[in-house]
C-alpha cells in the first residue's frame, strides 16, 4: 500500500458498487456477517451499505471484544481496584462500560481507585516498575490481536523480576465465536438467521493466518474473505463473496494480502502457546458461556496471574433488561432497534458496550449511520431465498 486514498477513491467505488449491483442476483437475499468491529465501522462510516443492492445485507457480529466481555467480568475488575493495595492499569474504551449496580471503572476512579489509563501493554510494566510498593494488575482484553502484545509485557515483567505485576487475562478467540454464531439455537423470540457467509477479521487474520476459517468453509459450507479496514477493501470481499455464493463454492479467500498471509505470525503464534493456555470455558455476553473460547495464563506462569494472586471468582452479573447489545452482538437486532438507542443510551450515558466501545455497533451507528434512511437498518429476520 502507497497511499491509503487508493483504498477510498470514489471512482472506483462507483465501479466495485455497479458490480456487485449486476453480480447480485435479483431472485435472491444475500446475507453476510462482518464479524470484525473495525468492519463495522467502515461500514458506517463510508455508507457501504448505502452503495449495497437492497437484497445484499450486512450483518454485525460479536467482534467487538470490549462489547463482548460479560458484566461480572468488569465486576471482578472494580473489585481488583478497590484494593488498597492495587493499582489497576486497562485500555480506555473499558472505563465507561457499565457495571453492575450502575457502576463502572470510571466511576470506581471517581471514588478513589487507582485506575490507569494506558496505551500498551508495557505502559503497565513500567508503571509496575517506578512503584514497587504497589501490585499493579493489567486488565488484559482482546482477541488474538492483542494477546502477544500481553504475553510481551509478561516476558517483560519476568526479565526485570517485577513482584508486583499480575495479568487479569481475559483474551477471547475469533473462530470459537463465529462458530457459535453457525451453531448456537436462536433465543426465543429469534428467528434463526441465516449467515451466508463471513468478511473474515483484519487484525486477528495477521496473527492467526488463513488456515482457522477454513472449517467455516469446508465443514459449515459458509465462504469467508478476509478483508481490509478500508471501504475498497470491504466491497470487494462483498464482491467476492457474492461470487462465491452464485457459484455454489465455499472457500477461504484472502482480499487483505497487503497484510495477512496463509500461516499468520508464526512468531506471535509461538509466544502466544507459550504463555496461554485455553479455559475450560468463558462467558460472553450475547453467546452464553462456550467452552474453550478464551485464554488463561499457563501454571509456570501462575505469579502473574491477577486471578490466582488475588483469589478472583467472578459472580454471574445480568445485564440491563432493557438493553439489546446481545441480540446485537447475535447479529438479530442492529442498534436502531434497541428503544434505548439515542434515548437513554448515548455515548454520554451508554448503557451497554456496544455504545462505549470504539469497536462497538452502537458506538458506529451514532457515530456515522443514524442520520441515513432507516430502510437499509431496520431490522428483519435475515432468511435465505429458496
Amino acid at each position: 500500500m502507497k497511499y491509503v486514498d487508493e483504498y477510498r477513491d470514489g471512482a472506483l467505488a462507483k465501479s466495485l458498487s455497479a458490480a456487485i449491483a449486476a453480480e447480485a442476483r435479483p431472485d435472491r437475499t444475500y446475507a453476510f456477517m462482518e464479524f470484525c468491529g473495525g468492519h463495522t465501522h467502515a461500514i458506517s462510516r463510508y455508507g457501504i451499505e448505502d452503495l449495497l443492492p437492497a437484497h445484499v445485507r450486512m450483518i454485525h457480529g460479536p467482534g467487538c471484544p470490549v462489547c463482548v466481555l460479560p458484566i461480572g467480568r468488569i465486576d471482578d475488575a472494580i473489585r481488583l481496584a478497590m484494593r488498597p493495595e492495587v493499582t489497576l492499569c486497562t485500555y480506555g474504551d473499558l472505563m465507561r462500560v457499565p457495571a453492575s449496580r450502575n457502576g463502572s471503572l470510571l466511576k470506581a476512579k471517581a471514588a478513589g481507585a487507582d485506575i490507569r489509563m494506558v496505551y500498551s501493554s508495557l505502559d503497565a510494566v513500567r508503571i509496575a516498575e517506578a512503584n514497587p510498593d504497589r501490585q499493579v494488575v493489567f486488565f488484559a482484553i482482546g482477541f488474538e490481536t492483542t494477546t502477544p502484545p500481553t504475553a510481551i509485557a509478561l516476558k517483560a515483567a519476568e526479565a526485570k523480576g517485577l513482584a508486583n505485576f499480575t495479568i487479569f487475562c481475559n483474551h477471547v478467540l475469533t473462530p470459537v465465536a463465529m462458530r457459535a454464531i453457525l451453531e448456537t439455537p436462536a433465543a426465543a423470540g429469534e428467528p434463526p438467521i441465516a449467515v451466508e457467509g463471513f468478511v473474515g477479521p483484519a487484525h486477528v487474520s495477521t496473527i492467526i493466518g488463513t488456515e482457522p476459517y477454513r472449517i467455516f468453509a469446508e465443514h459449515y459450507g459458509k465462504p469467508v474473505v478476509i478483508a481490509g479496514f478500508e471501504p475498497l477493501d470491504v466491497m470487494q470481499a462483498i464482491l467476492m463473496l457474492i461470487r462465491q455464493v452464485n457459484e455454489g463454492r465455499s472457500e477461504v479467500e484472502n482480499q487483505y494480502i497487503r497484510a495477512v498471509t496463509t500461516p499468520g505470525n508464526l512468531a506471535a503464534q509461538r509466544l502466544t502457546e507459550d504463555i496461554f493456555e485455553l479455559r475450560d470455558a468463558f462467558e460472553w455476553r450475547g453467546l452464553g458461556i462456550m467452552p474453550r473460547s478464551a485464554l488463561k495464563l499457563r501454571d509456570a506462569y501462575a505469579a502473574f496471574d491477577a486471578e490466582v494472586r488475588f483469589a478472583v471468582e467472578t459472580q454471574p452479573a445480568a445485564d440491563n433488561p432493557a438493553c439489546e447489545c446481545g441480540a446485537i452482538l447475535r447479529g438479530w437486532k442492529k442498534p436502531a432497534d434497541c428503544r434505548l438507542f439515542g434515548t437513554t443510551c448515548t455515548p454520554e450515558t451508554p448503557m451497554g458496550a456496544c455504545m462505549v466501545s470504539s469497536e462497538g455497533a452502537c458506538a458506529a451507528h451514532w457515530t456515522y449511520g443514524r442520520f441515513r434512511a432507516q430502510d437499509k437498518t431496520a431490522a428483519a429476520p435475515v432468511r435465505r431465498a429458496s
